[in-house]
C-alpha cells in the first residue's frame, strides 16, 4: 500500500516579510499559531498534494488491482494507471520538505529556539504515537500492527531538529545534502552483519519488517529526514520579496529537474535504472520510473523539482478552487487523519453492499491478497469519481477547522 502524508509544521512569517513578499491577505489568509499572516503559497501546494494523496488511497482501497501489482511495473501497468500511481509520488517528498520551510519560518517568526526545540520535541513524539495507534487503525481497522510511514518519519525529523535546529542553517543544510544525494550508495549494506542493531537499520535506512513484530517499516526514517533538513536549510528563499523569491524557487526547481535527467542518464542515483522500452511511450514512463521505498536521489530531484514549480503556479490560482486547496493545506493533520477513516468505511461499506464480505476489509494490510482474490474493485474512472466525491465530504469539515485554527489559539490545536 503506498502512502502519503502531511507535515506538521505550521508556516509562519513576520508580518514585514509576508508584507513584501506580496502572499498575504489578511482578510483571507488566516494567520499562523503566532497569530502572524499564512503565506499562501506553501498553503495551496500542500493542499494541492493532499488532494493528490487522498487520491492515492482511494486508488488503494477502490482500484481492482491495487493489490494485484505494482502500477509502477511497466510490464503490467497501462500509461493512465502509471501515470496516476506516478503524480501521487510529489505527496511524501512536497509535505516533507514544507516541514522543514515551516520549521525555519517558525525560528524567524517570534518562537525561541528553547521554545521551538520543544515544541518540535514534543510534536515529534505525538506524531509518532498518533501513527502507531490512530493511523495504523484507520488504515486496519485492527490493532495493533505495526506501519510505520511517512507520519513516523516526519515524527523522527521533527526530533532530530529539536536538536540540529542548534546548528548554523547552512550546516544543517549540508547534512541534508549529504543525507539525500548520498544514502543510496549503503544501498548494498547487509544489515545482518550488525547483528542485534539491525532493526535499528531497518528503522533507519531501508524498508522491511522488525523481527518479532507483525507489520513492517514503509518510510525508514533517515532519507526524509534528509529532505527536512533541506527545507530547513532552504527557507530563507521563502522570505526573499516575490519576485526574488519567484526566480529563485524556479532556478532551483530547474536545477533540480535538470541534474535528474543528467543523473538518469548516467544511470547514477537510483536503484532501478532506466530501461529502454520498445514502445516510445513506455520509453518516457521507464525514464520517470524512480525509486520511492528508500526514496532514490533521483526520485527527490525529480518530485521536488515538480512540486516547487507547482507552487510557482499555484500562486495565480484564484477562485473556488483555490479555497478548497487552503482549506486542505491549512489543516493538513486533521484532514489526513479524516481521510484515513472516510476512504477505508467507504470502500468497507460499499463492497459489504456488493456481496463483499466485512473481514475481507479488516486486517487489509495483513492480507492484501485476498481483497483482490474476492473480486472486489473498480475501474480507474469509478476510482476518480470516489476520489472527488471523497474531496468533496472533506471539504466541509477541512474549512470548518481552518476557521476554528483562526479564531481560536487553544495550544491542542497546535498538535492538529
Amino acid at each position: 500500500m503506498s502512502t502519503s502524508s502531511p507535515p506538521s509544521a505550521t508556516a509562519t512569517d513576520s508580518p514585514p516579510i509576508a508584507a513584501a513578499a506580496g502572499q498575504t491577505d489578511p482578510d483571507r489568509a488566516g494567520l499562523t499559531r503566532l497569530g502572524r499572516p499564512r503565506l499562501d503559497m506553501i498553503d495551496t501546494l500542500r493542499g494541492l498534494v493532499i488532494a493528490l494523496m487522498v487520491l492515492d488511497h482511494v486508488r488503494d482501497y477502490f482500484h481492482r488491482q491495487a493489490f494485484a501489482f505494482n502500477p509502477t511495473d511497466l510490464d503490467q501497468t497501462t500509461p493512465l494507471l502509471f501515470a496516476t500511481r506516478w503524480v501521487t509520488h510529489l505527496c511524501a517528498p512536497s509535505f516533507v520538505l514544507l516541514a522543514g520551510v515551516s520549521i525555519f519560518l517558525q525560528s524567524i517568526g517570534g518562537k525561541s529556539r528553547p521554545e521551538l526545540s520543544r515544541f518540535l520535541l514534543a510534536r515529534g513524539a505525538w506524531l509518532i504515537v498518533l501513527e502507531l495507534t490512530v493511523i495504523v487503525f484507520g488504515f486496519q481497522f485492527l490493532w495493533p500492527f505495526l506501519f510505520l510511514q511517512v507520519i513516523w518519519a516526519i515524527g523522527a525529523g521533527m526530533i532530530a531538529m529539536a536538536a540540529l535546529l542548534w546548528l548554523p542553517r547552512p550546516l544543517v543544510l549540508a547534512f541534508g545534502i549529504a543525507i539525500v544525494a548520498g544514502h543510496g550508495a549503503l544501498g548494498g549494506f547487509d544489515s545482518a552483519w550488525l547483528g542485534a542493531l539491525a532493526p535499528a537499520w531497518t528503522l533507519s535506512m531501508r524498508p522491511g519488517v522488525l523481527p518479532g513484530i507483525e507489520g513492517f517499516v514503509a518510510y525508514p526514517a533517515l532519507p526524509w529526514i534528509g529532505l527536512m533538513l533541506l527545507g530547513y536549510g532552504i527557507g530563507p528563499l521563502f522570505v526573499l520579496p516575490q519576485a526574488r523569491r519567484a526566480r529563485a524557487l524556479a532556478a532551483l526547481a530547474l536545477a533540480m529537474l535538470v541534474a535528474f535527467a543528467l543523473l538518469r542518464l548516467a544511470s547514477i542515483g537510483d536503484p532501478s535504472p532506466w530501461r529502454r522500452m520498445p514502445d516510445p511511450l513506455f520509453d518516457a514512463l521507464s525514464f520517470l520510473n524512480v525509486s520511492k521505498y528508500p526514496p532514490s536521489l533521483q526520485y527527490a530531484l525529480a518530485t521536488l523539482g515538480v512540486s516547487l514549480l507547482l507552487m510557482l503556479a499555484l500562486q495565480r490560482l484564484r477562485g473556488p478552487l483555490r479555497e478548497v486547496l487552503l482549506a486542505y493545506g491549512r489543516t493538513p493533520l486533521f484532514t489526513y487523519l479524516l481521510h484515513i477513516y472516510v476512504v477505508h468505511a467507504a470502500a468497507l461499506m460499499i463492497g459489504v453492499a456488493g456481496g463483499i464480505p466485512a473481514a475481507v476489509f479488516v486486517g487489509i494490510l495483513s492480507h492484501p491478497r485476498e481483497v483482490f482474490e474476492s473480486g472486489w474493485g473498480l475501474g480507474l474512472p469509478a476510482v476518480f469519481a470516489v476520489w472527488l466525491a471523497v474531496l468533496a465530504l472533506l471539504y466541509p469539515f477541512s474549512r470548518w477547522f481552518a476557521q476554528l485554527k483562526r479564531r481560536r489559539r487553544d495550544r491542542w490545536l497546535s498538535y492538529l
